[in-house]
């Protein structure tokens, strides 16, 4: 059985609608979808991803917008990563600070969580880590996938920098993902990535 790990984005959950859709689509693949709740605290969140790598050896990371700039740390593994956000410190300095909702349930039944100047100082000292080191190895085990029009995260530049063009695309769509982009720009590229 091959394993997927899905990694999602900001305020969300592993119950989020992408990592559901993924499931039911790789379902008849035989495919396993991990979709673990991301700790607030980037410091925690970066060494729980490792530990979830490390225990399921999986075969492809899917991650988006926050969980895509966790997922380009974690070095030596296949990954897609989309609409990646680099810039969490200043997406939430201009975002505003306090408490701020879920969209998803979390196993843990929190329905908020608080962003302080704590948070910011740990993602900004986490983002000094993004697209550095890379090699030519490395290139080959990232893909990009960007939405035409995502108007909140424009991180095209960095990733192109880091990674090159020869794995990077756009689809036509926004920062969050929907069904139409998820089956005809996302499980396209994981088919092909998996063999399936």
């Amino acid at each position: 059985m091959k394993t997927l790990l899905y990694l999602h984005g900001f305020a969300g959950s592993g119950a989020s609608g992408t990592a559901t859709s993924l499931r039911n689509a790789l379902y008849e693949y035989g495919v396993q979808v991990l979709a673990p709740d991301i700790p607030l605290m980037p410091n925690e969140a970066i060494a729980f991803l490792r530990q979830q790598v490390e225990a399921s050896e999986p075969d492809l990371i899917v991650a988006t917008s926050m969980g895509a700039m966790y997922a380009e740390q974690l070095h030596g593994h296949l990954r897609i990563l989309v609409n990646p956000s680099f810039g969490m410190a200043r997406l939430l300095t201009f975002g505003g600070m306090g408490r701020k909702p879920f969209r998803n349930p979390r196993q843990d039944g929190a329905k908020d969580f608080k962003v302080d100047k704590e948070m910011i100082s740990q993602f900004r000292e986490l983002e000094k880590q993004s697209c550095q080191g890379i090699t030519a190895d490395e290139q080959k085990l990232v893909y990009g996938l960007f939405g035409t029009n995502d108007k909140r995260v424009n991180c095209q530049p960095q990733f192109k920098k880091a990674y090159g063009t020869g794995h990077f695309s756009t689809f036509e769509g926004e920062h969050y993902l929907n069904d139409a982009v998820l089956k005809h720009a996302v499980l396209p590229l994981i088919r092909k990535l998996l063999a399936i």
